[in-house]
């Protein structure tokens, strides 16, 4: 688990601080913090299912559908 030293700025009226390139999420992300005390916690906000959706469609589709083996099972007295 990486771990990184920042420091807050101001930013305007807000405090902000900016995630070492180690911690980053990337460009544009939404983010929701939670704070608990003296402890933030930062994690990706859900998308939502409609571009969940655009994002699994945008997948490459796989080369073939594998198919399993027809097995036929062997009767089993007493069940």
């Amino acid at each position: 688990m990486p771990i990184a030293r920042t420091r807050t700025f101001r930013s305007g009226n807000s405090e902000a601080l900016r995630l070492p390139r180690d911690v980053a999420f990337g460009a544009d992300i939404d983010v929701v913090v939670v704070r608990s005390g003296d402890v933030l916690t930062v994690y990706p906000a859900t998308v939502s299912l409609p571009e969940m959706a655009r994002s699994l469609n945008a997948l490459p589709a796989p080369p073939g559908v594998e198919h399993r083996d027809v097995e036929e099972l062997p009767e089993r007295p007493g069940l």
